[in-house]
C-alpha cells in the first residue's frame, strides 16, 4: 500500500503525506505538544508506554518507528503458526477432497462444508494428531442421519459402513442419541439443525468426548489405540443430502474448551496485531482533537465525525496501513471487525451503532484499496450470516436482532449496500437466510416454557374452533385456552420485532434514491431476476435451490417492502393506484423487457406465440416481429454447437444501439447477439426465450401506425432506462394494449418485484405452506390419542393394576408431546400462519385476479401470460381455504364475497379457454373448478357471477366427453346435483360410518350443496339447442359403457387372485383404477338421472330424432348394470364380500340407488305417454330381468300378480334397509315402480309373438330387423344403427360410407312396385 519510514507516503484517494525538514517543529498541522499528547493517547495507551516515550516527543516522523514497536509480538506467537508436536499435515485444515472419502460427497469451495449425495458417504481431514489435545467443530446444517468423530488412516468405509463402524474409528450420533465403535451404545442427546458439536480428543490419556452447543455430553470412548503408526483424523459419515459445516481453526471456535487446541492455529501474532490497532482505531473514535483550545476531548464513539482534520486523517492512514491487509483475513475479521461492531450495536441505540458503522465504513473506503475492502466486507457478511443463522434461539430473540441491525447499518451505507448487493448478497450468499425465521426444534431451549407456560390444544380436531367446540368447552378448558393464546401474542410481538428488522433490509436493498450510479434498487432487480431462474430451472439439483422455508419468509418480507414503497409512490403521484389495487399489466409478458426463462406460457412456447400472433401483436400492441430475427433465434437452436464470436462484438453497449442495423426493411444483416449462445444458458432456455432478437428503444413519441421491434432481454443486460422508461419510452409497459389505461400503476421497477413474487409464491412457497400443516395435524393426531387414552382409563376396572400402569404412562407420554407440539404450534402460527401472512397471501391472490382480467381484455395476446399466474390464483385461494383455518378464517378477510365472484368467473370462463394449450394448467383449472362447487360459499359465488357466463360454463361442461379429459367435468356436473338425487343426500356411504373418518376438508366429504340456478342453465341448454343433448348424452353413455365394463374386467382379475391357493397380493393400483372406474360409473349414472329429472323429453319425446335411440342405449347400459350387481352370489357380491383396502367405495348401494333414480324418473314421474315408452324400451332389451328390480326390495323373486309384497330377507340388500337415507316417498316410488313392471312384464309376454331368426338383427340379435343402409343395402335394427352413426359412418359389414337408412319395410315396398312395372 505504501512504504515504511519518515518518508511514507499514501497514493490511495486524494491526499499524499511526504516529509518536511522545514515543518518538522511545528509539523504544519498542530502545536508539537499537543500532537504529542494526542499521539501518546492513541497509540500509548498504557501510562508506562506514556512515560517510556516522553523523552521523544511523538510526530509523523517517528511514528512508524513507535508503530513497529508497539505491533512486535513474541517469537513464540510467530513459530506457533508452523508445525506443531502432536499434528501432522497442512497447517491449513480443510477437507481432503482429493483422496480421504468414501462415495460421492459435494464439497463447498472452502473445502470446508459437505453434503452427502449417496447412501453414507464418508470424509475425513487433510491433518491428523497424534499427540495433545485437540478439538474441532462441526456445525450441524441438517438433522438427519451422520456419524461425526476420529478414524485413522488404516480404516476403510464403504456405502454401508462409516466413520465409528471400523477398529479405530470413534462416532457421536446425534440423531439416533448413540456413540459408535464397531459396536453402539446410547449416548448424549439428540441434535438439531443449527448446533454445534465439539469433537475433543485427549492422546494423553487415551480419552475421547464429545460436546453440544459448549455442554459436554461426557467421555465417550478411553482406551484410545496409540503408539507408531496411531494418529487421528477428524471423520463424517452422512447419508443423502445430509449436511454440515467444519471449523478447525480458521474461525474462532464458538465454544473453546481450556486446554484443547484447535488443529488449525489461530494467527496469534497477527490477531494480536490486529486487536492493538484496533485499541488504536478504538482511541481515535474517542478523542477529539480540539485545536483551537489547544487541548483533547473524550467524546463517545458514536458522537465521533470526520471532519477532515489533517491530523486525524494521518493518524487513520497509520492505523489502516497496518490494519488492512489483516482485514482481509477471516480470521480477523469475525474475531476483531465482527466482534467491535457487534459491540457498539449492543451497547448504544440503533441510531448510536449506525453512527458508528457508518464511520467505520466511511474510512475503510477511504483508507484502503477497494480489493482490500471487497474482502473484508464480504468476510464480514459471510461471518454475518452464518452467526444469524446458526445462532440459538432464546426467549427474547436478541442474537437475532442484534445481528440483524448490524446487516442494517452496513447496509445503510451505500457504497458498501451497492458492492454487497452487486458481489456477495446474491452471487457467494445465500442471501435469503437473513429473511428466515427458524423454528426451535427444542422449545425448552428456546425458553418457549417461560414464555408460553400453560398449553392447549383442539379438543376435536382442526375443527376445534368452531361452534360445537366452543359450546362444549368446559371452564377449564377456557381458561387455558386464553392463558395459551396470551402467550401465543407474546411470542408474535417478539417474533414482530425481528420481521421488522427484516423488512428494513429489503426497505434498503430496493431503495432508488441513492446518490449516485446505479440505485440499488435495479442491481437488486438483476440479481433477484437471476435467483429466480435458478430456483425455476433447477428444481431437480437441490444444492443449487432456496429451501422452501427460506423463501416462505422471503416472500412475506418482500411483500411488505414492496408495498410500502408502491404506496410511497403513490402519495406523491396522485395519479398512481394504491398496492391495494396492484396487477401486472399484460404488456410485460410480451414485449420482452422481463425474461420468464423457460416457464410455460399458456398458449404454449413464446418462440410460437410470437410466430402465430405476430399479426396480433402489430395490430394491437405496435409491435411487429422480423421474420428474419425469428428465423435466427429458431436456428439458434440447430446450430448450438457452433463457436460464437465474442460477445464484445457482437452487442453492442446500449448506448450505442446500431438502430440502421434494426430498421425494418434495413440491408445490413441483423448481428446474432451473444446472449444467444451464452454458456449459462441451456437449450431450452435460449429457444424459449430469444425468439426475437432486438429491442429498439424510441426517441419520439410513436403514431398509431409506427411499430416497435422487441426481444427479450436478460436481466444482466437491461439498464434503468429499460425499466422505468424516458421521455418518449415506456421501458418496462412498452407495447401497451388500448385496453389497458395510459397513467401507470406505479414505477415500473416494483412491478417487476411484484411479477417476482408471484413467481416465488409458484416455486416453493405454496408447497411449504401445505407441508407446515403437518404440525397441526399432528397435533390433532396426538389430542385423539389422549382423550382415547383417558376414555379408556375411565372405563378400565381399578383391579387391573398392570393396565392402569400402562395407560398412565401412555397419557403421560401423549400430554408430554402435546406440550411440546402445541408450543411449537404456537410458533409455525406466528411465523407462517399469522393474521399478516394471511393478508399477504390474500393480496397476492387479487393481485392474480386482476393480471388475469386485464390479460383476458387484450383478447388473443392473453396467451403470452405465464402459466404460473393462473396456477398460484388457484393455489392461494387453496391455502388461504385450507391452511389458515382454523385460527384464521377466509371469511373474515377484507371483500372476500368478490373475491370468490372474481375468481369464480376466471375457473368458469377459462377451464375450458380455447387459449389455454397445456395439459396441466387446463387440468389445474377444471379440478380447481370441481373443488370450488363442492362448497356452498364458493358455489354460490359461482351462481353470483354474470349470467351469459353461468350460460357459457354450463355449455363447456356439456361438450362432448371425448374432446377433453372428462372425468372432473362430471364431477362438477355431479356436485351441482348431489342432495336433488334419489337418496343421493349422503355426505359418507352408509357401509363406511364406522370406519375411521377422512379428513373432512376434502372436497368429496361436503355436506350436499346442490345448484337449481345451474341446473336451470342445463336444462334450458339441453331443450333449446339440438346439438347439445345427443352429443352430450351419447359421450356419457359411451363413457358408462366403458367405466363400467372396465370395472367388471378388474374385478373377475381381482376374484381370481383371490381365489389362487399360493399366498399372493393383489397390485394396490390395480385397486385404486377399479375403485375409480366404479366411483365413475356411479357418477355418470347420477349424470343421467340429473338429465332425465330435468329434460325427460329426450328421452321420452320420440318425435325428436335421437330420442328412441338414446332410450334404448339407456335401457340396455341399465339392464346390464342391474344384471351383474344383482345377479345371485355373483361376482360383485364376492368381491365386496373381501372388503379389500382400496375397494371401500365399492358397494350395492351407491350404484343401486342411481341406477333406481333413472328408473323412478322413467317409469314413475313421467308423463303416462312417455311412461309407456320407457316401459316398452325396457321390457323389449333382451337383457331385461325381472327378478333385478325385486333385488332393489330384497324380493328374491317378482310376487304374483294380484299378491302383496313379502316381508324383505334381512340378508338380502334392500333400499328399505335405508331408511336414514332414503325417504318414505322413495320407497313407495319403487314399489310402484316393481308393481307396474311386473304387470307390464306379464301383460308383454303374453303379446309376444315368436320371431323367425331370419328377421332378427344380425348385429344385435335382439330386435327385428327395421332398417337398411343405402347405397349398400345391408340391413340392421334402428337401434344398432342409430348408436353406430352417432360415432361412425361407415357400415358394419362392408364398410361403404352410409348416405342415408331407410325403413326395411318402404324399401322392401319400393322393389316390389319396380318388379312389377
Amino acid at each position: 500500500m505504501a512504504s515504511k519510514g519518515a518518508g511514507m507516503s499514501f497514493s490511495h484517494k486524494s491526499y499524499r503525506l511526504t516529509s518536511d525538514t522545514e515543518k518538522s517543529r511545528v509539523t504544519g498541522i498542530v502545536p508539537e505538544k499537543l500532537l504529542n499528547d494526542y499521539l501518546s493517547r492513541i497509540f500509548s495507551p498504557d501510562r508506562a508506554s506514556t512515560v517510556a516515550t516522553s523523552r521523544t516527543p511523538l510526530n509523523f516522523q517517528n511514528l512508524p518507528e513507535h508503530l513497529d514497536q508497539l505491533l512486535q509480538v513474541d517469537n513464540e506467537d510467530e513459530e506457533s503458526e508452523g508445525q506443531v508436536e502432536g499434528r501432522l499435515g497442512p497447517s491449513t485444515v480443510v477437507l481432503d477432497h482429493t483422496g480421504g472419502f468414501e462415495g460421492l460427497l459435494l464439497v463447498d469451495d472452502d473445502l470446508l462444508g459437505v453434503i452427502g449425495h449417496s447412501n453414507f458417504g464418508t470424509i475425513r481431514s487433510t491433518t491428523c494428531v497424534y499427540k495433545g489435545k485437540w478439538v474441532y467443530e462441526v456445525l450441524i446444517s441438517s438433522q438427519g442421519l451422520m456419524q461425526i468423530g476420529w478414524c485413522t488412516i488404516n480404516c476403510r468405509f464403504n456405502q454401508e459402513e462409516g466413520v465409528g463402524d471400523t477398529h479405530n474409528s470413534y462416532a457421536y450420533d446425534g440423531n439416533r442419541v448413540r456413540k459408535w465403535n464397531v459396536t453402539t451404545t446410547n449416548y448424549g442427546k439428540a441434535w438439531a439443525a443449527g448446533d454445534i458439536v465439539s469433537c475433543l480428543i485427549d492422546l494423553d490419556d487415551g480419552t475421547l468426548s464429545f460436546s453440544l452447543n459448549g455442554v459436554s455430553l461426557g467421555t465417550a470412548f478411553e482406551d484410545l489405540s496409540r503408539g507408531p503408526g496411531m494418529a487421528y483424523f477428524p471423520a463424517i459419515s452422512l447419508s443423502f443430502k445430509e449436511s454440515v459445516a467444519f471449523n478447525f481453526g480458521s474461525r474462532p471456535l464458538r465454544y473453546p474448551v481450556a486446554g484443547y487446541r484447535p488443529l488449525q492455529d489461530p494467527p496469534r501474532a497477527d490477531l494480536a496485531r490486529a486487536q492493538k490497532l484496533l485499541g488504536c482505531f478504538r482511541a481515535v473514535l474517542r478523542v477529539e482533537l480540539d485545536a483551537v483550545e489547544g487541548r483533547l476531548v473524550d467524546k463517545e464513539s458514536s458522537e465521533w465525525q470526520l471532519q477532515g482534520q489533517p491530523t486525524v486523517l494521518l493518524t487513520l492512514a497509520h492505523i489502516f496501513h497496518r490494519f488492512a491487509p489483516l482485514l482481509r483475513k477471516v480470521y480477523l475479521v469475525e474475531a476483531v471487525l465482527m466482534s467491535f461492531l457487534l459491540g457498539a450495536v449492543e451497547a448504544g441505540t440503533p441510531t448510536q451503532a449506525q453512527s458508528v458503522v457508518r464511520q467505520v465504513l466511511d474510512l475503510l473506503w477511504l483508507f484502503m484499496e477497494d480489493y482490500e475492502v471487497h474482502d473484508c466486507l464480504k468476510q464480514l457478511m459471510m461471518s454475518l450470516l452464518r452467526l444469524y443463522r446458526f445462532s440459538p434461539i432464546v426467549p427474547d430473540l436478541s442474537l437475532q436482532i442484534h445481528y440483524l441491525r448490524l446487516t442494517i447499518a452496513i447496509l445503510r451505507h451505500e457504497k458498501s449496500r451497492k458492492f454487497l448487493l452487486s458481489n456477495v448478497l446474491f452471487d457467494v450468499l445465500r442471501s435469503a437466510v437473513f429473511f428466515y425465521i427458524k423454528s426451535p426444534l427444542r422449545v425448552e431451549e428456546a425458553g418457549l416454557q417461560e414464555l408460553i407456560p400453560t398449553t392447549w390444544w383442539p379438543h376435536s380436531g382442526r375443527e376445534g374452533k368452531d361452534g360445537k367446540e366452543a359450546k362444549d368447552e368446559t371452564a377449564e378448558q377456557r381458561q387455558r385456552r386464553r392463558a395459551y393464546e396470551r402467550g401465543c401474542q407474546r411470542l408474535k410481538k417478539r417474533i414482530e420485532v425481528v420481521e421488522e428488522l427484516q423488512v428494513q433490509i429489503l426497505k434498503l436493498l430496493l431503495n432508488n434514491k441513492d446518490n449516485g450510479g446505479e440505485a440499488s434498487r435495479y442491481i437488486f432487480l438483476t440479481k433477484f431476476r437471476k435467483f429466480l431462474q435458478e430456483n425455476a430451472s433447477g428444481r431437480g439439483n437441490m444444492p443449487m435451490l432456496c429451501p422452501p422455508e427460506y423463501m416462505v419468509c422471503f416472500l412475506h418480507r418482500l411483500i411488505s417492502a414492496l408495498r410500502y414503497y408502491w404506496d410511497e409512490y403513490k402519495d406523491s403521484n396522485p395519479h398512481a393506484s394504491f398496492s391495494g389495487e396492484a396487477y401486472i399489466p399484460p404488456q410485460i409478458f410480451y414485449n420482452g423487457k422481463v425474461d420468464y426463462f423457460d416457464l410455460q406460457r399458456l398458449g404454449g412456447l413464446l418462440s410460437h406465440l410470437r410466430k402465430t400472433l405476430k399479426d396480433d401483436l402489430a395490430s394491437k400492441a405496435n409491435i411487429l416481429i422480423d421474420p428474419l430475427e425469428l428465423q435466427a433465434a429458431t436456428m439458434d437452436d440447430l446450430d448450438e454447437d457452433e463457436e460464437p464470436a465474442p460477445a464484445a462484438a457482437q452487442v453492442p453497449r446500449w448506448g450505442q444501439r446500431p438502430t440502421q442495423a434494426l430498421a425494418i426493411g434495413g440491408a445490413l444483416p441483423l448481428p446474432r447477439p451473444g446472449w444467444l449462445s451464452s454458456p449459462t444458458l441451456g437449450r431450452a432456455n435460449r429457444f424459449l426465450s430469444t425468439a426475437a432478437v432486438s429491442l429498439m428503444t424510441p426517441r419520439r413519441p410513436l403514431s398509431t401506425s409506427e411499430k416497435v421491434k422487441v426481444r427479450t432481454l436478460s436481466a444482466e443486460q437491461r439498464t434503468r432506462e429499460d425499466i422505468e422508461g424516458s421521455h418518449w419510452n415506456e421501458g418496462l409497459l412498452l407495447g401497451r394494449p388500448p385496453e389497458e389505461p395510459e397513467q401507470p400503476l406505479t414505477e415500473n421497477s416494483l412491478l417487476e418485484v411484484l411479477d417476482g413474487a408471484v413467481m416465488m409464491y409458484n416455486l416453493s412457497v405454496h408447497q411449504q405452506l401445505g407441508k407446515m400443516v403437518g404440525v397441526s395435524d399432528d397435533v390433532s393426531e396426538y389430542a385423539m390419542a389422549l382423550r382415547d387414552t383417558e376414555d379408556k382409563l375411565r372405563r378400565c376396572p381399578k383391579r387391573r393394576k398392570d393396565i392402569l400402569a400402562e395407560l398412565t404412562k401412555s397419557q403421560k407420554v401423549f400430554s408430554e408431546k402435546l406440550d411440546h407440539l402445541s408450543r411449537r404450534l404456537a410458533w409455525v402460527h406466528a411465523t407462517v400462519y399469522s393474521q399478516e401472512k394471511m393478508l399477504d397471501i390474500y393480496w397476492l391472490l387479487r393481485v392474480c385476479l386482476r393480471t388475469i382480467e386485464h390479460g383476458d381484455r387484450t383478447g388473443s395476446l392473453f396467451a403470452f401470460m405465464p402459466e404460473f399466474y393462473l396456477s398460484v390464483a388457484i393455489n392461494s385461494y387453496s391455502a388461504l381455504k385450507n391452511y389458515f383455518g382454523p385460527v384464521h378464517s377466509m371469511e373474515e378477510l377484507p371483500g372476500y364475497e368478490e373475491t370468490l365472484t372474481r375468481l369464480a368467473a376466471i375457473l368458469a370462463k377459462h377451464f375450458a379457454d380455447t387459449r389455454i394449450v397445456g395439459t396441466d394448467i387446463r387440468d389445474s383449472l377444471m379440478q380447481a373448478l370441481a373443488s370450488y362447487v363442492c362448497y356452498p360459499h364458493s358455489l354460490r359465488a359461482v351462481e353470483r357471477i354474470p349470467e351469459e357466463q353461468r350460460i357459457a360454463m354450463v355449455r363447456s361442461l356439456l361438450a362432448p366427453y371425448e374432446q377433453r379429459p372428462w372425468a372432473q367435468t362430471n364431477w362438477i356436473l355431479v356436485r351441482l346435483w348431489r342432495g336433488c338425487g334419489f337418496g343421493y343426500r349422503y355426505t359418507r356411504l352408509p357401509h363406511l360410518l364406522k370406519t375411521k373418518p377422512e379428513d373432512a376438508n376434502l372436497p368429496s366429504l361436503q355436506k350436499p350443496c346442490p345448484s337449481t340456478l345451474l341446473q336451470q342453465h342445463m336444462a334450458d341448454l339441453l331443450r333449446q339447442d339440438p346439438d347439445v343433448a345427443p352429443s352430450f348424452l351419447n359421450s356419457v353413455l359411451n363413457q358408462l359403457n366403458w367405466a363400467f365394463s372396465e370395472f367388471v374386467g378388474m374385478i373377475q382379475e381381482i376374484q381370481q387372485a383371490a381365489e389362487r391357493l399360493e399366498r399372493n397380493f393383489v397390485d394396490s393400483r390395480q385397486l385404486k383404477v377399479c375403485a375409480t372406474c366404479f366411483d365413475l360409473s356411479v357418477s355418470l349414472l347420477r349424470v343421467l338421472e340429473m338429465t332425465i329429472t330435468l329434460v325427460p323429453e329426450i328421452f321420452l319425446d320420440w318425435s325428436q330424432p335421437t330420442s328412441e335411440m338414446l332410450l334404448r342405449r339407456l335401457a340396455q347400459l341399465l339392464n346390464q348394470v342391474l344384471n351383474r350387481v344383482t345377479a345371485e352370489r355373483n361376482l360383485f357380491d364376492r368381491v365386496v364380500t373381501l372388503r379389500l383396502p382400496g375397494l371401500e367405495s365399492v358397494d350395492h348401494y351407491p350404484i343401486l340407488v342411481a341406477v333406481t333414480g333413472i328408473l323412478v324418473r322413467l317409469l314413475v314421474h313421467g308423463p303416462a305417454s312417455g311412461t309407456d315408452r320407457a316401459t316398452s324400451v325396457l321390457l323389449a332389451d333382451p337383457c331385461f330381468q325381472l327378478r333385478s328390480i325385486c333385488y332393489l326390495l330384497g324380493q328374491p323373486e317378482p310376487p304374483a300378480p294380484g299378491t302383496a309384497l313379502p316381508a324383505p330377507d334381512q340378508k338380502r340388500f334392500s333400499l328399505q334397509s335405508y331408511t336414514d337415507y332414503i325417504s318414505v316417498e322413495e320407497l313407495a316410488q319403487v314399489e310402484q315402480m316393481l308393481t307396474h313392471l311386473t304387470s307390464a312384464s306379464a301383460q308383454a309376454a303374453a303379446a309376444s309373438l315368436p320371431t323367425s331368426e331370419e328377421d332378427l338383427c344380425p348385429i344385435c340379435y335382439a330386435h327385428p330387423i327395421s332398417a337398411v343402409f343405402q347405397p349398400c343395402g345391408h340391413k340392421s335394427c334402428k337401434a344398432c344403427i342409430n348408436q353406430h352413426l352417432m360415432n361412425n359412418k361407415d357400415c358394419f359389414f362392408c364398410k361403404a360410407t352410409i348416405v342415408s337408412v331407410e325403413d326395411w319395410e318402404k324399401a322392401a315396398n319400393s322393389s316390389a312396385t319396380s318388379s312389377a312395372a
